[in-house]
């Protein structure tokens, strides 16, 4: 009887596996051939176990005929390297004000040490992959961020200076469309070059929205610590077009840190992306369950009908 059951429970495991093919099976036709830019970071990107398993799912993506696009980040990483350095640092808003001196640790953080874990994983899972920064054949052109703030005596608009901190002016995606057609998946520091060579240090989200808009992909994931938007009553939003993004935000819905990371995926939407999410980075296969499956994971944002 023992051993009867144990066979009934393998049938049944072959069974779920055979149904889950079944359903996903009309996503990756609809997706066969399709460019997907996934920005990678947070706790995702900080546990072994859970970097492993986005490593797999990449090089998943890349066998069932989707072109998958990693841009990263490493904010944690470059604050533990300027502790070491004994380099002092200051955040306006949210973001680092970055010296020269500054700028060449991000950069050999980023470009160096994540960027080459990143490719090796996914070598180890199966892919291939290739390393890049924004200046590697001028892939992202950028230009200084301006920031003001107005002081709320004075009502003066005062100029932040950031230093080295840049955005996205252009991007050209020549490079990674090489790379796509050899089947190497491009991972990207989010390092930008000036006009004058400078190298300026941008925001990770920002970077992935400016490369998939450019390469008018069919997905941008934004992979976070959060479930996705959350309503008043802390319920995630599964869906928002972008009237409904655009009243929330103005509601106080959306607040805080999570506004700019909405705001990529508005921006991305509206010049070409099909449609942008906002994964939970920390649970496995989050990106291949939103993709391939009827139940979808996290916010999926999509111009309003």
């Amino acid at each position: 009887m023992s051993e009867k059951l144990t066979k009934l429970k393998d049938v049944a495991k072959q069974l779920a596996k055979a149904e889950i093919l079944t359903e996903a099976l009309p996503y990756l036709r609809q997706y066969a051939g399709c460019t997907v830019v996934v920005k990678y970071g947070g706790s995702a990107m900080g546990d072994d176990d859970l970097a492993q398993s986005f490593a797999e799912d990449i090089v998943l993506l890349k066998h069932v005929g989707v072109n998958p696009v990693v841009v990263h980040g490493g904010g944690p990483q470059i604050g533990e390297m300027l502790q070491r350095l004994g380099i002092e640092t200051e955040f306006v808003d949210g973001l680092r004000k970055t010296t020269k001196e500054i700028v060449d640790v991000v950069e050999m953080v980023l470009a160096g040490r994540i960027n080459k874990q990143i490719v090796t994983s996914i070598q180890s899972a199966g892919g291939k992959a290739v390393g890049l920064s924004g200046k590697d054949d001028c892939l992202i052109e950028a230009k200084k961020l301006r920031r003001s703030r107005r002081d709320p005596g004075s009502n003066i608009e005062h100029v932040l200076d950031l230093g080295f901190v840049g955005e996205p002016s252009h991007i050209n995606p020549e490079i990674l469309y090489g790379l796509i057609e050899s089947d190497i998946i491009p991972v990207i520091s989010p390092i930008g070059i000036g006009p004058k060579g400078e190298t300026y240090n941008i925001n990770a989200d920002t970077v992935a929205g400016a490369i998939a808009s450019s390469m008018q992909a069919s997905r941008l994931f934004l992979l976070t610590d959060v479930p996705g938007v959350l309503d008043v009553d802390g319920n995630m939003i599964t869906e928002l077009n972008l009237t409904e993004t655009k009243q929330l935000i103005k509601d106080g819905v959306i607040n805080g840190g999570m506004i700019p990371k909405v705001e990529t995926c508005v921006n991305s939407v509206k010049e070409g992306v099909d449609a942008a999410v906002i994964v939970d980075g920390r649970q496995k296969k989050s990106i291949l369950i939103d993709m391939f499956t009827d139940k979808g994971f996290g916010t999926l944002f999509k111009k309003s009908s």
